[in-house]
C-alpha cells in the first residue's frame, strides 16, 4: 500500500525543514576540530527516513504546537538517533559497515572519531533542547529535557542495547524480547511522539493516556517490521546489511514467531495505535498516516 500523495508532500516538506535546520546548526567542518565536525555531519545529514522527526511534527498537530519548537525537538531527537547508530555500528557492538546506503561512520572516519561523533551529537541534542525556547513554561521545557534523557539512558535506549548485547546467542521468550525492544527501539519513538505533543498546550489526562498507548504500540511495531525486513529484504533495498541479526544469532520477532506471524503482530499493533488515536478526531491524521507508513514500509 502506497502512502497518499498529500502525506508524501507533507513528509517531504517536514524533512526539508529538518535538513535545513541541521545544516545550519550542526558545527561547520571549517571549524576546529574539523575531522570531528565532519564526522558529526556525516552521521546525521542526508540519509534515513527521518521517522522520529516526522513523529514529532505529527504529534505536534494533536496539541497545536508551534513549528519553531517542533523543529528543534525533531532535530534533537534525530541527533540522539544518529549518535546511537554511530555507536551501534562500531566493532565493539554490531560491527556493521553499511548504514543508510553508505559506509558507516567508523569505516569512513575511524573508530575513535565515530565514538567521539556519537558522544558529541548526544551532548548537542541536549544543548539545543536547553538553549532554544520550546514552551512558555520553563518547568515544561525542563520536563521535556528530562524525558529525552531517560529515553536515551539505561532505562531506555542504552539499557535496551545492553540487554541486546547480553542476550546474543540466547533464546529469549516473547515477553523478554518485547521488554528489550520497548527500551532499545521503542523508547525513542515513544518520546518523539510525546515530546511533539508537549510543545503545545497541555492535553487532557485522557488524551495523554491514549497518546501513550499509541506511542507504545508504534515503538514496538517499528521493531517488529524491522525484524521482518531484515529477514526478507536485500542489502541494497535496506541500505544496511541484510540478515545480520540471524548471522549474529540474535533473537528477533521474525526468528521466534516466523515472518508471517510477525507481520500479523505488526498489524495488530497498528490497529491498537489507530484505536488509541480516535478521540483526537481530525487532528490525528498525520500521526495515523505515519503509523500506516511505519507498518507497511519496505525498507
Amino acid at each position: 500500500m502506497n502512502p497518499p500523495d498529500d502525506f508524501l508532500r507533507w513528509s517531504q516538506e517536514i524533512t526539508q525543514t529538518l535538513e535545513d535546520f541541521l545544516h545550519r546548526h550542526l558545527p561547520s567542518p571549517s571549524i576546529a576540530p574539523r575531522r570531528l565536525h565532519e564526522a558529526m555531519r556525516y552521521a546525521v545529514l542526508d540519509g534515513g527516513k527521518r521517522v522520529r522527526p516526522l513523529l514529532v511534527f505529527a504529534a505536534g498537530e494533536l496539541s497545536g504546537a508551534p513549528r519553531d519548537a517542533l523543529q528543534v525537538v525533531a532535530a534533537s531527537v534525530e541527533l540522539i538517533h544518529a549518535y546511537s547508530l554511530a555507536h551501534d555500528d562500531l566493532p565493539a557492538m554490531d560491527n556493521d559497515v553499511l548504514r543508510r546506503g553508505k559506509p558507516t561512520c567508523h569505516v569512513r572516519f575511524g573508530e575513535a572519531h565515530a565514538l567521539l561523533a556519537g558522544d558529541t551529537l548526544q551532548s548537542l541534542a541536549f544543548q539545543w533542547l536547553s538553549e532554544f525556547p520550546l514552551h512558555p513554561d520553563p518547568a515544561r521545557q525542563l520536563a521535556m529535557i528530562r524525558q529525552l534523557a531517560v529515553a536515551s539512558g539505561s532505562r531506555g535506549m542504552g539499557g535496551g542495547q545492553a540487554i541486546d548485547l547480553e542476550s546474543t546467542g540466547s533464546l529469549l521468550s516473547l515477553p523478554e524480547l518485547e521488554a528489550m525492544h520497548l527500551k532499545k527501539t521503542g523508547a525513542l519513538i515513544r518520546t518523539a511522539i510525546l515530546l511533539g505533543a508537549s510543545c503545545g498546550p497541555p492535553l487532557s489526562s485522557e488524551e495523554e493516556r491514549h497518546l501513550a498507548g499509541c506511542a507504545n504500540a508504534l515503538g514496538l511495531a517499528y521493531q517488529v517490521v524491522d525484524d521482518v525486513l531484515d529477514a526478507e529484504m536485500d542489502t541494497a533495498t535496506l541500505g544496511k546489511t541484510a540478515g545480520k541479526d540471524a548471522a549474529a544469532n540474535k533473537a528477533t520477532y521474525a526468528g521466534i514467531m516466523g515472518t508471517k506471524q510477525a507481520k500479523d503482530f505488526s498489524r495488530e499493533l497498528l490497529r491498537t495505535a489507530r484505536e488509541s488515536l480516535e478521540l483526537f478526531g481530525p487532528r490525528r491524521r498525520r500521526l495515523e498516516e505515519l503509523a500506516d507508513f511505519i507498518v507497511n514500509r519496505r525498507s
